[in-house]
């Protein structure tokens, strides 16, 4: 039998974009925890809103995706709004990739 770890999860989910943002799970910060027990995954994550209409198309590619890696036997997405997401979750290259980047203003001297 094949062992799955959290790398290849991990990889698995950089290749879902989120539909509107057009990065991945990943990238975004959108992803919590992974658990892996006996071939069982267990994914928490969020979206970046509550509201988002495609929450079923999202988990449906997580657990499709996640679910083609071999050893995989059953993938579990446990979606939470708790904590809620933020954007410095996500990392620095998407944070300039969308244009969130803070800029320091510069300390007056004196």
């Amino acid at each position: 039998m094949t062992t799955v770890n959290q790398s290849q999860v991990r990889q698995a989910l950089a290749q879902i974009k989120d539909p509107e943002l057009g990065l991945d799970l990943v990238t975004l910060g959108l992803v919590y925890d992974i658990r892996i027990a006996a071939g069982a995954v267990s994914i928490r994550c969020t979206l970046t809103t509550p509201g988002c209409p495609l929450i079923e198309t999202i988990i449906d590619d997580v657990k499709r995706t996640v679910g083609a890696i071999p050893g995989v036997r059953q993938v579990e997405v446990d979606l939470t709004f708790d904590p809620p997401w933020t954007p410095e979750r996500m990392s620095e290259e998407a944070r300039e990739l969308l244009g969130l980047t803070t800029q320091t203003a510069p300390r007056p001297t004196g």
